[in-house]
């Protein structure tokens, strides 16, 4: 099944759902352990990189720096989706919030700092309004 390509349905519908717990991003030497545990592997010049669940990289002794929060758009977009991280990405930006996005055949993944997990939510979900613009108190049928 295809996604969508409809930025203005998929703005309309825009949720994420929280993935339980702590990440965090580690670089390891291929074949490292942590490997099997992890929940995305990107495999770069400079070593293998991690996005792995903090009390694992804790339990295997990877060291670490960034802690995010994993939230998952809930919006099936298509891989040839035009606007639809453009969008995020700016009122993340706007908000204040970097941002680090895995894409999935069925959706897009985000991971933020872990303490700013709620206000991501939120500004996500301003994407509501019409037109992908953030939405404004008059927009809504309350």
């Amino acid at each position: 099944m295809t996604g969508s390509t409809d930025l203005a349905r998929m703005l309309a519908s825009l949720d994420a759902v929280v993935r339980d717990g702590e990440f965090v991003y580690a670089t390891v030497a291929a074949g490292h352990p942590a490997t099997a545990r992890a929940h995305a592997v990107v495999v770069e010049e400079e070593g293998v990189t991690l996005v792995l669940p903090r009390p694992d990289a804790d339990a295997l002794g990877v060291p670490y720096g960034f802690v995010a929060a994993w939230l998952t758009l809930t919006v099936h977009s298509s891989l040839e989706a035009v606007g639809l991280t453009a969008a995020f990405s700016r009122v993340l930006a706007d908000a204040g919030i970097s941002c680090n996005v895995l894409a999935g055949v069925h959706h897009d993944h985000l991971l933020v700092p872990a303490h700013e997990r709620d206000r991501a939510l939120a500004a996500l979900r301003s994407l509501r309004g019409p037109a992908g613009r953030p939405a404004e108190a008059g927009d809504r049928d309350d």
